[in-house]
């Protein structure tokens, strides 16, 4: 069986092109994929050739980990979920190409278990659980911030699951105007505006590699910064100012089984609302013409894929 993906041949070369499927063994499932998302950070990086060594990493690679669908066909042991509405998070199942992250595509063969169920009410917010789960995880490390940088769709889910526990509010750092409202319950400021400098916990989402600096200057005594973000340039940092405050730094990493299932109860009971983020939807067959989109301009906040509509 083949499928259609998206494929990166190289360094800004981005294609659709039909692919062969690995065969499904008892436990997989075949899910039909209505909407990918674009993830402006590892798939960005992917894109450009910045991306640093990972396992799977690789050209030609199909990217993606952003996928939502309804399981078709399913292996002997797996055969129960036929018509379950799923969330997957990237899969490894093209004969010819390497799959980081593996998921977007018209097709996918994946274990039933990696099939996360979702609520089909989401629609095609329901490629958000990635980011979701990823500021769930960050926030399960430790104590909640009181100042976010960046105002991405990480940085405002970072910033309602906050408020979603209960925490008063975090001020957030965003240098685009443009990308200054949108904001449900918290302030969002320019960071040249913000005159603090007793922040208990930073929560770095912005990707941005050399500003360590300036968030050290602005923690209080023993801070912790946590990196959410992904990184492609070195991390580097002023010893003396760090070593004053004695502070902290925690990387936060990938989202696990449990922060799926925690994420989805937040938003099955109204805690976390997902609306509002995904600001572009474009046909799957545009993909040359939406990744660059979704990757350059500041404007699109999110852009997903719909692969109902024909190539």
């Amino acid at each position: 069986m083949d499928a259609t993906a998206v494929i990166v041949e190289g360094p800004r070369q981005l294609a659709l092109r039909s692919l062969a499927l690995t065969a499904m063994g008892p436990a997989d499932v075949l899910v039909d994929i209505h909407w990918s998302g674009i993830s402006s950070g590892t798939e960005k990086l992917l894109w450009t050739g910045e991306m640093p060594r990972f396992p799977g990493m690789g050209y030609p690679l199909v990217p993606g980990y952003e996928s939502v669908g309804r399981v078709v066909d399913a292996g002997e042991n797996a055969s129960a979920r036929i018509g379950e509405w799923v969330f997957v998070p990237g899969a490894n199942c093209f004969a010819d190409a390497h799959s980081l992250f593996g998921g977007t595509a018209e097709k996918l063969v994946v274990p039933s278990a990696r099939a996360f169920p979702i609520s089909e009410s989401l629609g095609s917010d329901g490629v958000l659980f990635a980011l979701a789960a990823t500021a769930h995880h960050a926030l399960a490390g430790g104590e909640p911030p009181d100042l976010i940088v960046g105002h991405g769709v990480l940085g405002r889910l970072i910033a309602r699951m906050t408020i979603a526990a209960g925490a008063p509010p975090p001020t957030v750092w965003e240098n685009k105007a443009s990308r200054r409202s949108g904001a449900q319950g918290y302030e969002v400021i320019a960071p040249k505006d913000d005159t603090r400098g007793d922040y208990r916990a930073i929560y770095d989402a912005s990707g941005y590699a050399d500003g360590l600096d300036t968030l050290i200057g602005k923690l209080g005594k023993r801070g912790e910064i946590v990196l959410a973000g992904f990184y492609s340039n070195r991390l580097s940092f002023g010893f003396a100012p760090a070593f004053q405050r004695e502070m902290r730094m925690r990387v936060a990493a990938e989202w696990t089984p449990d922060d799926l299932v925690s994420t989805r109860a937040l938003i099955e009971t109204g805690a976390v609302d997902l609306s509002g983020l995904l600001s572009d939807i474009r046909p799957a067959g545009e993909a040359a013409k939406a990744y660059p989109a979704a990757l350059l301009d500041s404007d699109c906040l999110k852009m997903a894929l719909d692969w109902r509509t024909p190539q």
